[in-house]
């Protein structure tokens, strides 16, 4: 099948693509066309499904539903070396060459020119030189790749990649670990790719970033496409807004938050260089403070921090006005804080454990394992907290990973309520989850909030933290940036705070 080229006709047009997974709908019907000689970010929230859009595209991963186009002809990689045939490269974050192999032997690995089955490398070396010159850089290329810096690391791996390939350049976040000059570098170098008429994919949390060096740009929210734009008619709080929800209403209800307790956690100037910036917060009882950002904000970040998931390097934590010493995730637990991680499959459940194993499993480790708590106490509060959430399951001996995504939320949430913790910490805990569960989770965090527990709340869902929050802390390049409080708290003031506009 081969369509009419037009000079409008996409370099690749990913068409009606879907992607399923056990429980999840990770991709919708999503379309993404990619113009010759432009840069199309590709925005989302952690969950879009920008990462399996990639994979479908690349051949990682087969998609279900759906056509791809290459230059107006229809293609089904089946892996990523088939997809980088015929045309596709893509540069990852984490530098995708051997440091230990020279940069020369990086740029033409598996197609070194040879004679009688020897690697000619005085020619390897001159044809490397020459590329390299192609997009700025004059270095030695019988140099080893570690030798050199991780931006320009970067550049050699794009003009592999734009050798090998030659039509699209998927640039998956490759600005994260790079300073002010090395993004610049980089940037001249996607400006060449683009002016040679490649179609380039940037994917990055960085907003000014995509309004530096894209043209055009696809936003995905829950496996669906919810626009495409010229970003030159856009503004940051167009784009976040779509990112975070294109029709978000403030709340018309009152804010039923009672009167908060005393003072339970001071934080003063705790942060850790590189990761994120110092900050100061207060945590009342029977208060939930929001974290709103987007992805890279610093809200994750906070999280580790508070419960000693990431060890600070200055600062101080007070607990009912004492000095707290949280070094590591067991000292938080031993002063009764408690975190459900955003990823709970990576660093929440433990698949394999039977339900009841996982839901007793913090209550234990406080205990000490050496002390272990009697089978009949284990099987009452195992019961107990499955009737009080709901959770739906065959059997509390099942493993924890046949759930829902949903059911294993609530799992998670009744390991860390069975320690009667005194500061509970949720990051993203409604992400991934089907409605009826996302619905007893808001709920569940409001009754917690009224019996006088103190909550810190990380989500990227702007009408739940405007329903619940007493507060909301908005985090940018990860640092705070603003405190909202009362009347003040709205998704539009959250948006405006987001993309640097002035909050009403």
């Amino acid at each position: 099948m081969k369509d009419t080229l037009t000079p409008d006709t996409p370099v690749l047009h990913a068409r009606g693509i879907s992607k399923f997974f056990p429980g999840t709908i990770a991709l919708d019907d999503v379309e993404l066309r990619l113009m010759p000689g432009e840069v199309h970010a590709l925005l989302g929230e952690n969950g879009a499904g920008k990462s399996t859009l990639i994979k479908c595209l690349t051949g990682a991963y087969r998609r279900d539903a759906g056509t791809l186009l290459l230059d107006g002809r229809e293609i089904d990689p089946v892996s990523t070396a088939d997809s980088q045939r015929l045309g596709i490269g893509t540069v990852y974050q984490e530098v995708n060459l051997l440091p230990n192999l020279t940069v020369a032997e990086n740029l033409f690995l598996g197609r070194q020119p040879t004679r009688a089955g020897f690697i000619m490398r005085r020619q390897m070396n001159a044809e490397a030189r020459a590329v390299l010159a192609g997009y700025g850089l004059s270095l030695d290329p019988a140099e080893p790749l570690a030798a050199y810096s991780v931006a320009i690391q970067q550049v050699i791996a794009i003009a592999r990649a734009v050798e090998m390939s030659g039509k699209v350049l998927i640039l998956d976040e490759p600005t994260a670990s790079l300073d002010h000059d090395e993004v610049q570098l980089l940037f001249d170098v996607v400006r060449q790719v683009k002016a040679r008429g490649l179609a380039v994919v940037f994917i990055t949390h960085f907003l000014d970033q995509v309004f530096a060096i894209s043209d055009r740009a696809t936003v995905l929210r829950n496996g669906r496409v919810v626009g495409e734009c010229l970003l030159a008619e856009m503004t940051q709080r167009d784009v976040v807004t779509m990112m975070l929800g294109r029709h978000l209403e403030a709340r018309t209800k009152a804010r039923d938050t009672g009167a908060a307790g005393k003072t339970l956690v001071e934080i003063a100037d705790l942060g850790k260089r590189g990761l994120i910036a110092p900050f100061s917060l207060n945590i009342r009882e029977g208060e939930v403070v929001g974290l709103a950002g987007l992805l890279g904000s610093g809200r994750t970040e906070t999280a580790n921090l508070i419960f000693g998931a990431v060890q600070a390097d200055q600062g101080r934590v007070m607990l009912r006005g004492q000095e707290i010493a949280i070094k590591t995730p067991r000292d938080a637990v031993a002063h009764r804080f408690a975190l459900c991680p955003e990823d709970r499959k990576l660093d929440g459940i433990v698949g394999d454990l039977s339900v009841r194993d996982n839901i007793i499993l913090a209550l234990q480790a406080r205990q000490g394992w050496m002390r272990p708590i009697p089978r009949a106490k284990v099987e009452e509060i195992a019961q107990t907290y499955v009737r009080a959430l709901d959770i739906r399951l065959a059997s509390l001996d099942m493993p924890i990973r046949l759930l829902s995504g949903g059911n294993q939320q609530k799992a998670l949430l009744a390991r860390w309520l069975a320690t009667n913790p005194d500061l509970l910490i949720l990051d993203e805990p409604t992400r991934g989850i089907d409605v009826g569960a996302h619905a007893e989770i808001v709920a569940l965090i409001e009754q917690l909030r009224a019996d006088g527990m103190a909550l810190l709340v990380a989500s990227s869902e702007l009408e739940e933290l405007v329903a619940y929050s007493t507060r909301v802390l908005v985090l940018r390049d990860r640092q705070q940036v603003r405190e909202l409080v009362g009347d003040q708290i709205t998704p539009d003031n959250i948006i405006n705070a987001i993309a640097i506009e002035e909050v009403a």
